[in-house]
């Protein structure tokens, strides 16, 4: 069975920071670039970064490059999103993404295949 499973999100203070994990299971892991997206309420799901299968290129939403990171570890196929100087505005569920199509990756939802389930962020002011 394939699956994405998310976990790392909680309730965090503005200024803190938070890891979120996506671990896969079921598909041959270092195939696929994966992605990061986000969804806040009444809003539509937007990119936040991605990596390529061998980890080496990445990619970032502008407003988010200097607080984010990805990175990803085909070893225990997982991909990790580091948050940090975390806004009231970076609230929403985050999931991560799997594509099986691109050895790079892409800022588009439709170009990945496979989703997590989400985790939900919550950022106090």
């Amino acid at each position: 069975q394939v699956q994405l499973v998310e976990s790392g999100g909680g309730l965090v203070q503005a200024g803190g920071s938070l890891r979120l994990s996506c671990a896969a299971s079921g598909l041959s892991f270092s195939m696929y670039a994966m992605g990061w997206f986000r969804q806040a309420p009444g809003k539509e799901r937007e990119f936040v970064a991605a990596v390529s299968r061998s980890g080496g290129n990445t990619g970032y939403a502008d407003s988010l490059k200097d607080r984010f990171t990805i990175s990803r570890d085909n070893a225990k196929t997982s991909v990790y999103l580091q948050m940090n100087s975390l806004k009231p505005e970076d609230t929403a569920v985050y999931y991560c993404a799997a594509d099986l199509k691109r050895s790079y990756y892409s800022d588009r939802s439709q170009d990945y295949e496979i989703w997590g389930q989400g985790t939900q962020v919550t950022v106090s002011s």
